[in-house]
């Protein structure tokens, strides 16, 4: 635990992040609630325990630890860049960034805290009644505290990479390699494409990519919501942007590299056998060499922000 928050703290400086001497908004109070534990059981958790900055707002682990101790049974995803989504989650139960914000705090695995408890202790703190009278005019109130964290993550854009350079013909491009990579992901030979497109290389679609065969991997993903059999084993497609940040990989975090990704679409059998409703859209086998493994992956690290792009060329 130690570790993990000397890299949140590291993650902080490094995001530029500071509360004094500045204009209170609604993103910098939501920023504030974001750090603060106050809105956990033991106020020992924040929401940056499991979405630390210097990692894209994701974890390092593949379950986080809540309240106590207590195991996750799915991988924390990255924050950033998503203003732009339709659902939330990896099922895809809220349909809000307001909607999302209150699901960890009450989970007992997570904050573990019930959100009109979470709405008392800020109200009562003296220094959230003095900010929320500046941004909003009023006490804070459970409206006020969801839209101001809401407003916090809708803040974590992220456009300056090699990517967005090489789109818009600017300099600090693609390299070579990055360039090979980015031609693999666009064919119909991988099929990348087809799920990850749009600019943050995801359509907030729901696929079942064969990490679900009801023993071994059973978390039945967008049917828990949905209850529609199609749906068993679904999860939502993540976006890529800031993805070599973010390992481990997958709903579940089974992948510590996103070189194991690609070996794992590249031939999914050969992996994991007794898949059930995998989607029909994944190759069975694409046969890439080996050269072609490592531009797929430079492609990926294409995609990390210049804020990232140091720790990333460590991963």
């Amino acid at each position: 635990m130690k570790f993990r928050w000397v890299w949140l703290l590291i993650g902080l400086g490094f995001m530029g992040i500071s509360f004094t001497n500045e204009k209170m908004t609604p993103e910098k109070l939501g920023e504030k609630l974001f750090l603060d534990p106050i809105l956990s059981a033991d106020q020992t958790i924040r929401c940056a325990s499991c979405h630390i900055p210097a990692y894209a707002f994701s974890d390092t682990v593949a379950f986080s630890k809540g309240v106590g101790g207590k195991l996750g049974n799915r991988n924390a995803p990255s924050v950033m860049n998503m203003s732009m989504r339709e659902s939330y989650f990896w099922d895809g139960r809220a349909a809000t960034l307001e909607a999302q914000v209150v699901g960890p705090i009450e989970n007992p695995v997570e904050m573990n805290l019930p959100f009109k408890e979470a709405v008392r202790r800020v109200r009562q703190n003296k220094t959230y009644q003095q900010l929320f009278k500046q941004v909003y005019g009023r006490l804070p109130d459970s409206v006020a505290i969801v839209s101001a964290i809401a407003a916090f993550e809708r803040s974590l854009e992220t456009d300056k990479t090699p990517n967005d350079r090489w789109l818009n013909d600017e300099p600090g491009g693609m390299s070579e390699a990055q360039l090979r990579g980015r031609e693999l992901f666009l064919s119909t030979r991988t099929r990348c494409f087809d799920c990850h497109f749009t600019p943050d290389f995801t359509a907030d679609e729901f696929r079942n990519i064969g990490l679900f065969n009801g023993t071994t991997m059973n978390d039945s993903g967008r049917y828990l919501i949905t209850h529609n059999l199609a749906d068993i084993g679904k999860v939502k497609v993540p976006g890529l942007r800031n993805v070599a940040m973010t390992a481990p990989y997958m709903h579940d975090g089974r992948f510590k590299t996103l070189r194991e990704v690609i070996d794992y679409y590249d031939e999914p059998d050969k992996l994991f056998h007794g898949a059930i409703n995998r989607d029909t859209i994944l190759p069975k086998k694409i046969g890439l060499n080996e050269q072609e493994k490592q531009d797929m992956v430079a492609f990926l690290h294409a995609l990390t922000d210049d804020r990232f792009v140091k720790m990333s060329s460590t991963k």
